[in-house]
């Protein structure tokens, strides 16, 4: 049976799910959240995106789908990763207004309502901005902190402070965002990047429901780096001005040398002073390198014009057919 909210038509709201071996509370989550969209009162539906997940993820959305007929699945071929994961959830997403969240129950589903309060009022995107973060080392929270402050200062678009993907943005907003395709994806930084009317809505980020997350420091790491190269230059410009620095120093240094020739003769130098000399040129020449070929790598990535994920299939949500089925879409 539909939801007793649901009526004929495309839905007023698409809720977006990325799901990566979430077995253990998937069941909780759609509970929570067919509470929370069936109390807005209106047409709704939610897209689950497995994305390769290594456990029974895609049994149990299989299972709420033959039980809901609110649920959509989208399966990818393989894991992509969760920014790809996301992107395929928001192309098969059919609501006027979207809600991106993550399955784990972090973000609570029931501050949806207060996005939906902000939207109503005319508001294109409105993002869900941590107050308190419960579960996370302060490890966690204080390299996250010096993120969004370094992509506050360099970063090509204002990145709001705490803030993750839980967010409801209006359909015009989502199909500029759809226009975006590059393959090495920052969500947040894509979100920002289109602008509209945005507000945040302050919530408390909770533990994790159940099993542990994915995200160790070095994938972390990696988002980081993605984060930074796909919104500006400063890395280049860093590399650039260490370059000149080290420039300038040689050029000292070689004078310095001179004089104390002229004055005292040529005494030979000391073999540590070399080798100090040496390896701190050949560092910032690799590291240098290194630079360069992060933003390389990327323009190599995006020239080969490989579709951003493959879907092994799509199974929209019952709630809204449309006159014409949709195919399911290779981005």
């Amino acid at each position: 049976m539909f939801h007793e909210t649901q009526a004929a038509g495309p839905p007023v709201f698409s809720v977006v799910v990325p799901c990566y071996n979430e077995e253990l509370g998937i069941d909780e989550f759609h509970r929570r959240i067919s509470l929370v969209m069936d109390g807005l009162g209106r047409s709704w539906e939610v897209v689950y995106v497995n994305d390769g997940s290594a456990d029974g993820t895609l049994i149990r959305l299989e299972a709420l789908r033959s039980a809901d007929p609110a649920v959509g699945l989208v399966n990818l071929s393989r894991n992509f990763g969760k920014e790809i994961a996301l992107t395929a959830g928001l192309d098969h997403a059919r609501g006027e207004a979207i809600i991106v969240i993550d399955a784990d129950l972090q973000d609570p589903p029931e501050v949806i309502p207060e996005l939906v309060t902000v939207w109503e009022s005319g508001y294109d995107m409105v993002y869900a901005q941590r107050r308190a973060r419960e579960g996370e080392t302060w490890l966690k929270k204080f390299t996250a902190n010096q993120f969004y402050r370094t992509m506050q200062r360099v970063g090509g678009v204002r990145l709001p402070q705490n803030t993750g993907d839980f967010r409801l943005l209006s359909r015009r907003a989502l199909d500029a965002l759809l226009l975006l395709r590059e393959h090495h994806r920052f969500m947040k930084g894509l979100f920002a990047w289109v602008g509209f009317p945005s507000q945040a809505v302050l919530y408390d980020r909770a533990p994790r429901h159940a099993g542990s997350s994915s995200w160790n420091y070095w994938r972390l790491w990696n988002l980081a780096v993605e984060g930074i190269t796909g919104f500006t230059l400063m890395p280049l410009k860093i590399a650039t001005y260490l370059g000149l620095g080290v420039a300038l120093f040689s050029l000292f240094f070689g004078g310095q040398l001179v004089l104390r020739t002229l004055l005292f003769g040529n005494r030979v130098p000391g073999y540590p002073s070399l080798m100090a000399v040496v390896l701190f040129l050949g560092g910032v020449q690799l590291m240098t390198l290194g630079v360069i070929g992060e933003y390389l790598g990327r323009v190599f990535n995006e020239t080969k014009k490989r579709p951003l994920y493959l879907v092994e299939r799509a199974i929209p949500s019952q709630v809204s057919l449309l006159p014409q089925a949709q195919p399911s879409r290779v981005a």
